[in-house]
């Protein structure tokens, strides 16, 4: 009877060793992508706001299914709608003996349009179509609109830039103390200028 022959056997016990330490390497060396998001209020919807609201204290904003830009039913480029923007909400259109009055507006004080910033609603219509891109450009041409100006009161007011308010009120290192001074300033800036935006999307 001639003796069974002897199946090799394999050394697994570094196998797992070698696994283990690939796992290590895999998670220490492995970064995950994250999606960042907008930081912004979420903005209202019309009839969210309270009190009569004027015709001429909203400012309508059309971008349709094929990303046209439409200011006050007229077609306007996107490079362009900052400065109407901005002379919309600075118009200061209630005379001067109305309780409303604008006194630091510096626009052309059109009676057909705003009569105070407290009052201007910028109302923004898009379809379902509308390119996400474009979507996004107008949103921060608008948010540009309003912040050029907030700097410009922070200015005249501070001597300093609203944009730089908010970037020390957020930093960290910032203390208790300061943080509460600034938010002083930001509130003050924020009600001369505060930002109405009106969302509708269309089908």
């Amino acid at each position: 009877m001639s003796k069974r022959e002897e199946v090799p056997k394999v050394n697994a016990g570094s196998m797992a060793d070698i696994a283990f330490l690939l796992l290590i390497f895999f998670l220490v060396t492995t970064t995950i992508e994250t999606d960042v998001g907008i930081d912004r209020i979420m903005p209202a919807t019309t009839n969210t706001f309270k009190g009569k609201i004027l015709e001429r204290n909203i400012f309508r904003i059309e971008v349709n299914n094929k990303n046209e830009l439409r200011v006050e039913e007229e077609l306007v480029e996107i490079e362009d709608l900052k400065g109407i923007v901005i002379d919309f909400l600075d118009n200061g259109g209630a005379v001067r003996e109305a309780p409303d009055f604008c006194d630091y507006c510096k626009g052309n004080r059109d009676v057909s349009s705003s009569d105070n910033p407290s009052k201007a609603i910028v109302s923004l219509t898009y379809t379902r179509e509308t390119g996400y891109g474009m979507y996004i450009t107008v949103q921060n041409e608008l948010i540009a609109a309003y912040n050029k100006l907030r700097n410009r009161e922070s200015q005249r007011l501070f001597q300093v830039n609203y944009s730089t308010l908010m970037e020390q009120y957020e930093h960290p290192g910032t203390s208790s103390v300061v943080k509460e001074r600034l938010k002083e300033r930001i509130t003050q800036i924020q009600n001369l200028f505060p930002q109405k935006i009106s969302e509708v999307k269309v089908e």
